[in-house]
Formats: C-alpha cells, structure tokens, sequence
C-alpha cells in the first residue's frame, strides 16, 4: 500500500492484487503495466513477476491497521474483476473494506457486467455502505459507455466514472444514478490527445445533472508541463457522501 499516491483525486493506494490483461483500447498505454514490467526478474521485488496477475492476501488487512481515514484507491496496479480473481477472494476484498468504515475506498474496474453481477449478489453486504464507490473507466463510445449503464444496474450506494483516457467525444451520457465524474487525459509516451471541447462537453453534463466533476489532467507526453487548469481554474468536486468516512461515522 502506499500511503501518498500521486493520483490527484486520492490520497492512497492499495493492491491485495497485482498484474491485469488488456481489454479495450483504454488499455493499450497502461501506466500500470509500464511500471510493474521494468521490475520483471527482480528477486524479491513486488513485480518479480511483471504485470501477471497475482493475488497477493498477505496485503488484505493493511486498510485496518491505517487508523487515519483516507481515500484508498483499490488496485491501482490491477482490476478487481478480472476474470483470473476468483469470486472469493473479491469478496474478502470487499469484507475489509466494508469493516474499514473509516476509509472511503475508490473501486475502479473495465469489467462492468462482472461487478454489476458481484454487486447484486455476493457483494450485497458492502454494496450499500457509502464509504465504498463503485466505478467504471469510460474511454471511448464502443467500449466505455456501455459500461455506464452495467454500473447504473448495480445496487450500490455510490457510484462514479473515471472518463480516462478520454480518447473521442463520449457524447451525451446518461448520468442518473451517478454521484461523481472524473475526467483525464493520457499521459506517457505515445500519448494520445485529448480535445478541449470533449472535456467541456462532459462538465456542461455534469453542472447540468449536479454531478460533481473533477479534471484530473490534460495529460501528453509532459504531463506535468500542459498540468490541469480548465478554463484558468482546477476542478476539483467530490461526492458529498466523501464526509461519511471523514468525519469516521
């Protein structure tokens, strides 16, 4: 787990699983896989193994022994339902983060229609708890928008996109049932760009529905250099439900 994640809209990082597989063209730049792979063949690293997938249940109860609450973003080196995470470690993830109550835990996936089905199933216990957002990436209409509409099926209490990379203009986008929006462009070598008046389209959306919007980055190949200012200023907007795990009620 690492405790200051420079991702902007978290404070923290925890992966009890490591390695994922390509599915969708979001996929192709994944700074996750790029990190992990320079570490291959290292003994005793914790990416010894590369970006292949492993589950790693040693790392499982960490979130319990941080008594300050943050926001954890959970597998920011993987995605919880990947088809290898069998259904019972999923659910010991979840039964940690739904003890943490301290926490607000940020749940990231690509793989919507197994999370819906998780959500609505085995994971009811925790699905409704507020401290834990349930989320879908939305990087293009093909691929990413579908997926909004699996995460509307979800009986969760809360519920976000991360529009990252955002590679065309999404169009409009049905944001009923969603509690927050990010948006981001790629970042990295072979970056692909990102136009202004996809990301304006997205916040004119959201301002619309009273769905907070965050812009997390222009991105390019000098991330840091085109930074994250839209229209002079940074946005920066959370769900209020975020005070629930603040507060630690």
């Amino acid at each position: 787990m690492s405790d200051k994640s420079k991702i902007e809209w978290t404070d923290a990082t925890w992966n009890p699983v490591r390695g994922c597989t390509k599915i969708s063209p979001g996929c192709k730049h994944c700074y996750a896989e790029v990190f992990a792979e320079r570490f291959r063949g290292v003994p005793g690293h914790p990416y010894e193994q590369g970006f292949d997938l492993r589950l790693v249940p040693e790392k499982l109860e960490e979130p319990l022994k941080w008594k300050t609450p943050r926001l954890i973003f959970v597998n920011s080196m993987s995605d919880l339902f990947q088809a290898g995470v069998p259904d019972e470690y999923i659910v010991k993830v979840a039964a940690v983060m739904h003890s943490a109550k301290w926490h607000t835990f940020q749940v990231l996936t690509k793989r919507s229609e197994r999370m819906r089905s998780l959500i609505n199933t085995k994971l009811q216990f925790a699905a409704h708890s507020s401290h834990i957002w349930w989320g879908v990436s939305v990087e293009d209409q093909e691929y990413g928008v579908p997926r909004i509409d699996e995460l509307r099926n979800a009986n969760a209490a809360v519920r976000f996109l991360s529009v990252e990379p955002l590679l065309e203009d999404v169009g409009l986008l049905n944001l009923s049932g969603i509690h927050w929006v990010i948006v981001g462009g790629e970042s990295g070598p072979g970056a692909r760009p990102m136009r202004k008046e996809w990301v304006l389209s997205i916040k004119k959306q959201c301002r619309e529905k009273g769905v907070p919007f965050f812009f997390k980055q222009w991105g390019g190949v000098r991330k840091a250099k085109n930074g994250r200012e839209l229209n002079g200023r940074t946005y920066d907007q959370m769900p209020r439900l975020s005070l629930t795990a603040t507060l630690g009620t």
